[in-house]
């Protein structure tokens, strides 16, 4: 089994590429792979709604790491977004990323368990943690937690690592990651589905 963990930061090897490196050793304590996937500080474009991705099952715009994650997910069991805070949100690469890989590849994730870790220097970690939730709970993906919002707080890496309490809650995901994953694969072996979905209802609040 193996997770995917999204470094959406413009920065490869900054605060929040700490943070996703603490949860890797803790999911390869367990037995389970881990690769950090980094978005890149190039700019990423937003998802223009052009619909072309419902007939190639990939987006239109192939010159960024969207297409490239979305093959990477199909493989994956599990996934793990991280990013900075920037004004109290998640980073316009990451939100920007995320947007066109769930809305061209939503079916990759679906099922799958996913995290959220995000790093600040002081404030606006919850509100951009929230906001990466969303992604998850939006397409049938269990969320794992932690004991604590999964957030680390610092500066620069040095000043992550000594932020002792979010260093011991990105393992506790790690960990927490791992444990759903080998319950879900034992589930499987025993001959439990995948939910199976409802035809989608879909309802306009304005109706002509």
């Amino acid at each position: 089994m193996n997770v995917l963990l999204i470094n959406g930061s413009p920065n490869k090897k900054g605060c929040t590429y700490a943070a996703l490196s603490e949860v890797a050793k803790a999911l390869k304590k367990q037995d389970i792979d881990a690769e950090i996937f980094y978005v890149g500080n190039k700019p990423i474009r937003g998802c223009t709604a052009c619909g072309k991705c419902s007939e190639t099952g990939k987006c239109i715009f192939d010159d960024d790491a969207v297409n490239v994650a979305i093959g990477k997910a199909a493989e994956a069991d599990g996934f793990v977004f991280g990013s900075p805070v920037h004004y109290a949100g998640a980073s316009g690469f990451i939100t920007s990323f995320l947007d066109r890989c769930f809305f061209a590849g939503s079916d990759v994730f679906a099922y799958k368990p996913g995290a959220a870790v995000v790093s600040c220097r002081r404030g606006g970690a919850t509100a951009a943690f929230d906001q990466l939730n969303k992604y998850f709970t939006i397409n049938n993906m269990p969320v794992v937690s932690s004991q604590y919002w999964n957030m680390v707080h610092g500066n620069t890496p040095q000043e992550v690592l000594q932020d002792l309490e979010g260093m011991q809650t990105m393992r506790g995901l790690g960990r927490n990651m791992a444990w759903l994953l080998k319950s879900i694969q034992a589930g499987k072996k025993s001959g439990v589905a995948l939910p199976a979905p409802e035809e989608r209802i879909w309802t306009n609040f304005i109706r002509s």
